[in-house]
């Protein structure tokens, strides 16, 4: 399909334009040469008008046809049930009818007379079955190669000139949309002397844009852009243009319940309404109905007979255990199935993520997490663990980085009655070696506590943070630093830090040397929930003067030689002021 949507206005035809300008009106460009037209049936115009060509695939569950559109609103008799479709968003509704039954023959029936819209942007009016079959055999076969070029557009508004044969220009006219620019190269090939005016900008399959300024660049674009997309020229609506990342993504996305289990002609009922958990690693893990659980491992591959599942487990491998086809896909439904006719449907049920220990696992995993807050007995202990976070391991391994060092420890996740319960143990940081209930979650937040004590942890992804994060890390990597002031509130305590120099590492770990003295602690760069950037430094230390510099700070200013922090609600409610610049 086209990754973009086209425009089918139709507007008056504008090469009829060109002769109705005075030469008066001629437009100041730049001339062009012979080497910047275009040149009739070259690669080049070739090339423009595949691009342009009009995209007949997307409602290919209607006509069965790619190189033609049904212009909407169409009626249609979907297994007997009258669809009025007028907009593309109902080509959901007919695949959802025929997703009903697994067993039963589809049928859809158009009611006549339609309008189609054909390859070159033309419309024709047909009366019946026979007439719109008659083009449809016309059209490449399924999943065959056709003329239209479909991984790559263009941004349209862009503009073309118009010369005569002394390559004076008499025209400038703008392109807005695919049909005018189908028939710009349709009259260039008939003799219209033509040539692009330049920067003009394309989009890809993935949504990225790029600039071309001459003939050759725009050919080497669309050329190499030609084969790198799913061009989903088929007639499944939902079978649809994904890729195996797409399907291993969707997989892994949230429990799937098992609603049929066909294997050798059975129907297999006691394996109906388990969960399946897709997980990254491989590994998938079942649960029954009555919290049994088992587990298995997953691959995919995609070949040209369409994407393949592997599924294998100890248990329920009689059911289970093939290189299941992807028959059907969408956003919550997916199809396995064998040309034997073994078959499995599987229903996404993301509401059931609430109610399992998997889906706790899951997004404890998925990044590194920052203790926010830890009270014991009403006494705040978080300083201690300012720039050293969490890592949940799927191995049950639990990772704190301190000093841009791993410390080692295990968790668990269980559940006790009616409350789930994660389990922490690491021996070097007693305060949070705990059984803690999980009071509340969601994919950014833990909230936990226990007898006297309660903690919140909040998600961190280094590999997901934003622009600014980025630069905060880059700028403060590489070469000392020195304290030029430090104001805790009204007092200017910046001679305390003179003669020391810090050092922040990329491991996460910074170093104080000077006065005789060492210190190894911890910093990291992030921005809030609040959307405030933040640099935490923890110097690992209770004494003077670096004990009162372990804080998150806000980030007011960072450049390769300057820092300037604040921290708004120190302990003793003062506002104190941080600024940092290389020796």
């Amino acid at each position: 399909m086209k990754t973009k949507f086209k425009s089918l206005l139709v507007l008056p035809f504008f090469v009829a334009l060109l002769f109705m300008s005075c030469q008066d009106e001629i437009v100041d460009v730049i001339e062009p040469t012979e080497a910047e037209a275009i040149v009739a049936n070259s690669e080049l115009s070739s090339l423009v008008q595949a691009t342009a060509t009009f995209d007949g695939s997307r409602d290919n569950i209607i006509d069965r046809a790619s190189c033609l559109s049904v212009q909407l609103p169409v009626t249609v008799l979907v297994n007997g049930v009258e669809i009025i479709i007028d907009s593309e968003e109902d080509f959901a509704v007919v695949e959802a009818i025929f997703d009903e039954f697994d067993d039963d023959d589809d049928d859809l029936e158009i009611m006549f007379p339609i309008t189609i819209i054909l390859s070159d942007h033309s419309t024709i009016e047909i009366n019946n079955q026979e007439e719109l079959n008659r083009f449809i055999e016309e059209c490449a076969a399924e999943n065959e190669e056709d003329d239209d070029i479909e991984c790559i557009d263009f941004v349209y508004p862009f503009s073309v000139s118009v010369f005569n044969d002394e390559s004076t220009v008499i025209n400038v006219i703008s392109i807005d949309n695919d049909r005018e620019l189908f028939r710009f190269i349709q009259e260039v090939r008939d003799g219209l002397r033509a040539s692009i005016n330049y920067p003009v900008s394309l989009e890809l399959a993935d949504g990225t844009q790029v600039q071309v300024n001459n003939n050759a660049e725009l050919v080497n674009t669309i050329r190499s852009a030609r084969a790198e997309c799913d061009e989903d020229d088929d007639n499944d609506f939902t079978d649809d243009d994904f890729t195996q990342e797409r399907l291993e993504a969707l997989l892994a996305m949230c429990p799937w319940e098992v609603t049929a289990a066909i294997r050798d002609g059975n129907e297999n009922t006691d394996v109906i309404r388990f969960l399946l958990n897709f997980r990254n690693n491989g590994n998938v893990i079942a649960r029954t109905a009555n919290g049994a659980i088992f587990r298995g491992t997953w691959e995919t591959r995609v070949t040209d007979n369409g994407a393949l599942v592997l599924l294998e487990f100890e248990a329920f491998g009689e059911v289970f255990n093939l290189e299941w086809i992807v028959n059907d896909i969408s956003e919550d439904r997916i199809l396995f199935f064998t040309d034997a006719g073994n078959r499995i449907r599987l229903i996404k049920n993301c509401d059931l993520l609430d109610e399992t220990i998997d889906r706790i696992e899951d997004v404890l995993q998925e990044c590194f997490w920052r203790i926010t807050r830890i009270r014991i007995d009403n006494n705040d202990n978080e300083a201690d663990f300012v720039g050293t976070p969490l890592l949940f391991q799927e191995d049950g391994q639990l990772l704190l980085r301190v000093n841009g060092q791993f410390l080692f420890g295990t968790w668990d996740v269980s559940r006790n009655g009616g409350r789930f319960v994660l389990t922490i143990n690491l021996n070097d940081r007693p305060n949070i070696s705990f059984q803690w209930n999980i009071v509340f979650l969601d994919e950014d937040r833990f909230v936990l506590d226990g007898e006297n004590i309660d903690m919140v942890i909040r998600r961190f992804c280094e590999d997901n943070v934003d622009e600014d994060v980025i630069f905060i890390r880059n700028a403060i990597f590489g070469g000392d630093w020195e304290v030029t002031l430090y104001e805790d509130g009204s007092d200017d305590e910046t001679d305390n830090y003179n003669g020391y120099a810090i050092d922040f590492e990329q491991s996460g770990a910074l170093f104080v040397e000077g006065n005789g003295n060492t210190l190894e602690g911890s910093w990291l760069a992030y921005r809030d929930d609040e959307g405030e950037l933040r640099l935490g430094t923890n110097f690992g230390t209770d004494d003077d003067p670096f004990d009162e510099l372990t804080q998150r700070w806000n980030v007011v200013s960072v450049t390769t030689n300057r820092i300037e922090l604040i921290d708004r609600f120190d302990i003793d409610g003062t506002e104190n002021r941080l600024v940092l610049e290389r020796n």
